[in-house]
């Protein structure tokens, strides 16, 4: 057994990932019964935090990365979670999302299914989206992104178990995971461009680690990336980099916008198809919160009150506010 696969057996790295507010620290506490911090606005996690935990005789090195909306790093806390994801290498990425908010957040899942690592989501706050109503078709949302899933509630350690498990099946069958996923599909030009700009990068010897994912980036014009290729792989760079330059210029006179624009837009897209198909709200719940509310300000006595004060609100807001 060579040395990485005999680090594979004994330990496995698994990186938290998710938005600010998705319960993502709550997780890592139930996970490794540590009491780190829990805050509910960016910037709560500035460094990455680590605790292990056991399952079925692996070690689980759990890494709470800071939360982010995005692998397009602008603040301290972004740059801290995506440098981690390119320049180590775990075995599971467990993104955390909040199932009241699954189409926001799933925009950080687009991108992490670009790094090419076998991610597992946690759907964290079940209980939260049920009861607004939301109804989740887990297993048909699982194939559409070809990766696994389970539903949590984190602060309740409901399903915490069986996130374990997953994640070391996972980490078990760990091309084959990677095999599964499911990527963005940016259309029949764009995607030749990315393909395109990957092969460039994956032919030096050197880049060869997660050349889709500099791609899709170099294509977007980002400048973090542009400087870590300049960095780390000089001899390549301004070639692979006045390359991606003409692919961009390609695709806005093609499309007739940015590619960062076309890029973003086309995963909103994939998100929005993805959860059309999978979320449904009952209409039990709608008509039980327009009643809730019905009740209580056309209430007999309480409706006429209910609007004094919301006036009388809306006159301080306006004149001291």
């Amino acid at each position: 057994m060579s040395e990485s696969s005999k680090s594979r057996a004994e330990e496995l790295c698994v990186a938290l990932a998710g938005n600010p507010n998705s319960g993502k620290t709550t997780v890592f506490n139930a996970l490794t019964g540590l009491r780190h911090k829990v805050g509910n606005y960016p910037g709560v996690t500035v460094e990455k935090i680590e605790g292990f935990s056991k399952v079925d005789g692996h070690a689980l090195r759990v890494v709470d990365l800071p939360g982010t909306y995005s692998l397009t790093a602008y603040s301290e806390d972004e740059i801290v979670a995506r440098n981690y994801l390119l320049d180590s290498t775990p075995d599971v990425v467990v993104n955390v999302l909040d199932a009241s908010n699954l189409e926001r957040h799933l925009y950080l899942t687009t991108q992490l299914l670009e790094l090419d690592v076998p991610v597992v989501l946690a759907i964290n706050m079940m209980d939260i989206a049920e009861s607004r109503g939301l109804k989740i078709d887990i297993e048909r949302l699982s194939t559409l992104l070809g990766v696994p899933i389970v539903p949590i509630v984190g602060s309740k350690k409901k399903g915490i178990d069986e996130l374990r498990q997953v994640i070391v099946a996972t980490a078990r069958d760990h091309e084959a995971a990677r095999a599964r996923l499911r990527r963005p599909n940016y259309g029949p030009e764009v995607n030749g461009h990315v393909q395109q700009l990957a092969g460039d990068i994956e032919a030096d010897d050197g880049c060869a680690q997660r050349p889709r994912w500099y791609a899709v980036k170099l294509l977007e014009g980002d400048e973090q990336t542009a400087k870590r290729m300049r960095t780390q792989h000089p001899a390549i760079a301004e070639t692979i980099l006045a390359e991606a330059g003409r692919l961009r210029q390609h695709l806005a006179e093609v499309c007739g916008d940015k590619a960062e624009i076309i890029l973003a837009d086309r995963r909103y897209g994939y998100i929005s198809g993805a959860c059309t198909e999978t979320i449904r709200e009952t209409i039990e719940a709608r008509h039980e919160r327009s009643d809730q509310i019905d009740r209580i300000v056309t209430h007999p006595m309480l409706g006429l009150p209910i609007f004094a004060v919301a006036m009388y609100l809306v006159f301080q807001l306006t004149f001291w506010v």
